[in-house]
């Protein structure tokens, strides 16, 4: 018979303590959020909105370009 998603789950969670320890499992896990907003939408009006003299101008000062233009 099958497992479960949950016993998957739980299995999955008890390999990543056993080779990590708790802390570093922990941080593994952080990694794995998938965050708020948009980012494709934002990247590709990113890409649109910027030339290629606001990224020769930020080169020049040592800066990024702003990632979500106004």
């Amino acid at each position: 018979m099958p497992r479960t998603l949950d016993e998957i789950r739980r299995e999955g969670l008890d390999a990543l303590r056993e080779r990590l320890g708790r802390a570093d499992m922990i941080r593994f896990l952080q990694q794995l959020e998938t965050g708020e907003g948009d980012y494709a939408g934002q990247r590709h009006r990113w890409v649109e909105e910027t030339t290629l003299e606001d990224i020769e101008r930020a080169a020049a000062e040592g800066s990024p370009t702003d990632p979500t233009p106004t």
